[in-house]
């Protein structure tokens, strides 16, 4: 077999490559680039999961970054099992075929229980006393204070919120891919293993915040061209051939569209008060929509409304389409986890999770940084509240609560759907914003794009080292 990194650069796309990413190019340029026809939803967990599996999400069950559980009439995101997704993985393919082989899983998703060999991704801990602590997971777990001994603490507040991306005195805009780069070689130095997955997230802030053409993208498109280029020297230097990929692209966008709201409007959700907040109950709702990026997934428990719903949703300027069954089943996502029908936006439109008619009535957790509370993906948790007056004064405060062992909630994030400018998830129609991936092996590559659950055989044969 030969050795393999696969460097997944988040958001990268063919109409971001030029005079910022010489090292990239340089790569390109040595080798061939394909566009990646992308997943449906072309999000992190999908994308992944098909390119990690060489199913639809029809096969692997991962129809989202989440999803509604019927069964527990909860909405769950950013879950870490492996075994949530279905199928055999590439790392148990190539085992198989050859008993030596070793994986490193490196802030992949799915990564916590997945049967790799090394595996490390971002993991708070949750005391009883309600303190949240930042860290990460390991398998296995010595190479946690191994590698935290060695690089130092995980720069967790750059992996998300409004710290994420952005310069400040705790660490710079590049932290968090820096770590994880430097990572991957302490896992190479350490462990040599045959295929190294390596996750790096910064493109996908900036890009998020102010959309693929604001002036800010050259800075974010120059630093990690150059944790790109540092990696691919040190591979080289270590006979590691390597990957590059991305999962999907980012389009501009200036249209938020509140699907729940436009059900409550109709009565079809059901709200409780709790404390002075208004929560979504979504087992007790009619009808409700679980907003991921341009997808979303509506899930209707009532059928009489199902046709009620669909002609609704196709009258909204914002969206594109709205599958059914017949749908799901051509674009692969019929799978018992997804929503009864599916709205897919515009390229210039995403999908938002609010629910209140009135901001002094949202979720304590709405103005938070809360991946796992709110029922759908909030992108505006990349940004601080510009009507908070010294809003950062604010949050020494906050932290300051924190370290003397109060209660605090850190709510410094806006109600502003409209701050979001740049979104993924549906196939825009721009090819040149498409995911795409460069290898130095033109020979393993089709002529033409490479279909999102292909890639899967695409990085087999290059770990094989087969010829087409």
């Amino acid at each position: 077999m030969t050795r393999t990194a696969v460097i997944n650069v988040v958001g990268l796309s063919e109409s971001l490559l030029g005079a910022h990413t010489p090292n990239i190019n340089a790569f390109r340029q040595r080798g061939a680039i394909r566009r990646i026809t992308p997943a449906f939803p072309a999000v992190t967990c999908t994308a992944q999961s098909n390119y990690l599996t060489g199913l639809t999400p029809a096969g692997h069950g991962i129809v989202g970054n989440g999803w509604y559980h019927r069964e527990l009439a909860e909405v769950q995101f950013w879950k870490q099992s492996n075994h949530l997704v279905a199928g055999k993985k590439l790392w148990q393919s190539l085992r198989e075929a050859d008993s030596s082989f070793t994986c490193a899983k490196l802030f992949w998703w799915y990564n916590m229980y997945s049967s790799a060999d090394w595996s490390i991704t971002p993991r708070p801990m949750y005391p009883a006393d309600g303190r949240k602590l930042f860290d990460i997971y390991a398998w296995p777990y010595s190479i946690r204070d191994d590698i935290k001994r060695d690089l130092g603490e995980f720069p967790f507040p750059g992996f998300w919120g409004p710290a994420a991306g952005v310069d400040s005195s705790r660490f710079s805009a590049d932290a968090v891919s820096r770590w994880i780069a430097e990572s991957a070689k302490w896992i190479e130095r350490k462990f040599s293993p045959t295929l190294n997955l390596v996750y790096l997230p910064h493109l996908d802030y900036s890009l998020q915040r102010y959309g693929p053409n604001h002036p800010v993208i050259a800075s974010d498109l120059r630093r990690i061209d150059a944790i790109v280029g540092d990696l691919l020297s040190f591979f080289a230097q270590q006979s590691v051939q390597v990957v590059l990929l991305s999962e999907y692209g980012i389009s501009a966008v200036d249209t938020p569209v509140h699907l729940n709201r436009l059900f409550r409007e109709r009565g079809w959700l059901t709200i409780k008060d709790e404390l002075g907040c208004e929560l979504l109950d979504a087992g007790a709702s009619r009808v409700f929509a679980v907003a991921d990026h341009q997808a979303a997934h509506v899930y209707v428990n009532d059928a009489t409304l199902e046709n009620s719903v669909r002609s609704l949703l196709e009258s909204q300027s914002g969206i594109a389409a709205v599958w059914a069954m017949a749908e799901k089943q051509a674009h692969g996502i019929d799978h018992p986890r997804a929503g009864n029908l599916i709205a897919v936006a515009r390229d210039h439109a995403w999908f938002t999770y609010y629910y209140w008619l009135d901001d002094k009535n949202a979720p304590d957790f709405a103005r938070t940084v809360d991946i796992h509370r709110k029922p759908g993906y909030d992108p505006v948790e990349l940004f601080l509240d510009p009507k908070i007056p010294l809003v950062k004064a604010r949050i020494a405060w906050r932290l300051l609560q924190k370290r003397l062992g109060f209660r605090m909630l850190m709510d410094v994030v806006p109600l502003d759907a409209s701050l979001v400018k740049g979104s993924h998830g549906n196939r825009p129609a721009n090819l040149a914003e498409w995911p795409l991936l460069i290898s130095s092996r033109p020979d393993l590559l089709p002529r033409s794009a490479i279909n999102s659950t292909d890639v899967f055989e695409v990085l087999r044969q290059h770990v094989m080292g087969l010829r087409r």
